[in-house]
């Protein structure tokens, strides 16, 4: 799923977050409201953060997942080694930065993954809801973090911007991932069969006045609708660039919004926009009634998850690839989109979630 914002603002917010990381600091809490006026594009993205407008609540609230995204929060990094962190031998095991995506769905990847870890004798130090993918993956690539739940055709999209080699098929994706992270000593670990994309959505009521099914039948209509996304969405090659080039649609207006989270989903209610862009784990879709348009011309790619980390963590932590890789071979789609559901229109907090995730499956204690 997939998480963004525009180049220019990503790069402010990486130039403080650097700034803060070289004094020995942590980013200071920043939150930029989105536009009154404006849920993901996962990473795109999707999906390219989020699961992509590329792959991350209000009266109606919405779970915020990928691969596009919503303004950038920046909250402080926080260490917090393991209560149930035991002696490891031969030396204390890596303390590990490990971020996410601003929008929900990626704050839970960002815990299932920190606390199997943390509960394994590794201290963790938490960077959540960083921004967008533009802030989130430098920070990656400079070892500014570590470790980071990634959308593969998103991610594959984003750093290969001119030669993207995404697909639908998730091996050869990540191989493509890969290909491009093996210089900056980065490794793809497993990609789960959790997958979260991009989708468009419109109401019952839209949907049966343009007779409107799948993606192509906005052919005919999109110059007389509204699309809303994240701001980051006319950027993103699985968003607008792909609604145009794919399926030659041309929309009346784009409002920017949230990446799949409450301001889109608000605007989808109340009829500022007409078409809105949620992740297809978002339980908003089942819970409201929406029509979740076909991509019948396989716009959105193979947006599995998978832990995104640099080497140095697997070199020292000699376990951490096979714990890693243990939440990707359990979590599905359904898993994430009940997460999402919990977090998301429960307003149960990610950290309780995800715990409570990894004991059913036995990851944890």
């Amino acid at each position: 799923m997939r998480s963004f914002r525009l180049l220019a603002a990503g790069a402010s917010a990486l130039a403080l977050f650097v700034s803060a990381c070289s004094t020995g600091g942590a980013p200071s809490p920043t939150t930029a409201a989105a536009p009154a006026t404006t849920a993901p594009a996962k990473p795109t993205t999707a999906p390219a953060a989020s699961p992509a407008a590329s792959p991350a609540a209000a009266a109606s609230p919405a779970a915020s997942p990928k691969p596009a995204a919503s303004p950038a929060a920046s909250p402080a990094a926080a260490a917090s080694p393991s209560a149930a962190a035991s002696p490891v031998a031969g030396g204390a095991k890596p303390m590990v930065k490990v971020a996410s995506f601003n929008f929900d769905e990626s704050e839970i990847l960002q815990e299932l993954y920190a606390q199997v870890l943390e509960t394994n004798g590794y201290t963790i130090e938490r960077h959540t809801r960083l921004g967008t993918r533009e802030i989130v993956e430098p920070a990656l690539e400079s070892g500014q973090i570590d470790l980071v739940a990634e959308y593969l055709a998103t991610s594959e999209a984003f750093v290969n911007k001119t030669n993207s080699k995404a697909s639908s098929d998730p091996a050869a994706t990540q191989k493509a991932l890969q290909d491009y992270f093996t210089p900056k000593n980065i490794t793809v670990l497993d990609f789960a069969q959790a997958v979260d994309a991009n989708g468009f959505v419109v109401t019952k009521a839209t949907a049966d006045k343009n007779k409107l099914a799948k993606m192509s039948d906005l052919t005919a209509v999109a110059s007389t609708l509204v699309l809303g996304g994240p701001p980051e969405c006319p950027q993103r090659p699985f968003c607008l660039i792909g609604l145009q080039n794919t399926y030659g649609l041309k929309f009346k207006d784009f409002k920017p919004l949230d990446s799949g989270g409450p301001l889109t989903v608000a605007a989808i209610d109340s009829g500022d926009v007409d078409v809105g862009l949620l992740f297809t784990t978002d339980p908003n879709i089942t819970l409201k009634n929406y029509v979740l348009l076909e991509d019948d011309k396989h716009l959105q790619l193979a947006e599995n998850i998978a832990p995104v980390v640099r080497n140095d963590i697997l070199t020292r932590g000699a376990d951490s690839k096979t714990l890693l890789n243990s939440v990707s071979a359990k979590l599905t789609t359904a898993d994430l989109t009940d997460m999402a559901k919990q977090v998301g229109i429960d307003h149960k907090d990610a950290k309780d979630v995800a715990k409570a995730y990894l004991q059913s499956k036995q990851l944890i204690k």
